[in-house]
């Protein structure tokens, strides 16, 4: 099995560079959206693009990462509401494992039924721990989950979780506010779980300002994902790359 963006995705955390991904909901974009995210997101020098939803219910997933590697190099990431959302055009697949929950179905039981159709994919799977961290309203992860997210101040919970998923075998964790969360995970929370794990941090959910984004980094995140803000105002995209890319690299 290839292993070329984990590959890329550990190299960058030990050389202490920081990623930035777009996040491009299929169910939220059209093509002329798409050619203006790409474009922008190739003039900002974003590291990745993630392709995903909650729920991804129009029927152009394969169309959406088409058209992006048409037009850039960027890596496509899929990152999916369920396992079953797969496209071959894609480079990697984030197979996400919803270990902040115990809904038995997004642990473990999506997972079996899709893993013969995943695997004939022929992309490249990297097994993610996910944490749903409550942003202070209601989201679309955490209805569809169906499962209590991480409350923002128990960094302790949220520092156990990871580090249970990481000896679990998971390769990446993946902590998550949800969609139009109203508060972002905290740098205190980020701090205290990337000082107790090896595995890449990505951070993503609630994150409007390239200010938020840099400390984000500082206090540990490897890859920050942006991607309702970003449908919003399009010009963050140049905005929080800059600030990402900006983290001094540590000696």
């Amino acid at each position: 099995m290839k292993h070329t963006l984990y590959n890329q995705f550990v190299d960058r955390k030990k050389a202490g560079k920081k990623s930035f991904a777009v996040l491009i909901d299929p169910d939220k974009v059209d093509n002329e959206k798409i050619e203006q995210l790409v474009g922008l997101g190739t003039e900002a020098r974003v590291d990745y693009f993630f392709v995903g939803g909650s729920l991804v219910i129009s029927s152009h997933l394969d169309e959406c990462i088409q058209q992006i590697k048409a037009a850039c190099d960027i890596p496509v990431v899929l990152f999916p509401g369920s396992p079953s959302q797969v496209s071959k055009y894609a480079d990697a697949l984030l197979y996400l494992s919803l270990i902040s929950g115990r809904n038995p179905e997004l642990l473990i039981g999506q997972h079996v039924i899709s893993a013969p159709f995943v695997k004939k994919s022929g992309l490249e799977i990297m097994p993610t721990g996910y944490m749903v961290v409550d942003g202070g309203a209601p989201t679309t992860v955490s209805y569809i989950s169906n499962a209590t997210p991480i409350p923002a101040d128990k960094n302790e919970i949220a520092m156990c979780t990871a580090m249970a998923g990481e000896m679990l075998g998971m390769k990446l964790i993946y902590m998550d506010a949800g969609s139009g969360a109203k508060r972002p995970i905290t740098e205190a929370m980020i701090e205290k779980v990337a000082r107790h794990i090896e595995a890449p941090l990505i951070i993503g959910g609630g994150i409007t300002e390239p200010e938020k984004a840099y400390h984000n980094c500082k206090a540990g995140a490897d890859v920050i994902v942006v991607g309702n803000a970003i449908e919003k105002d399009p010009g963050l995209i140049k905005e929080i790359s800059a600030a990402v890319h900006s983290v001094p690299v540590k000696a």
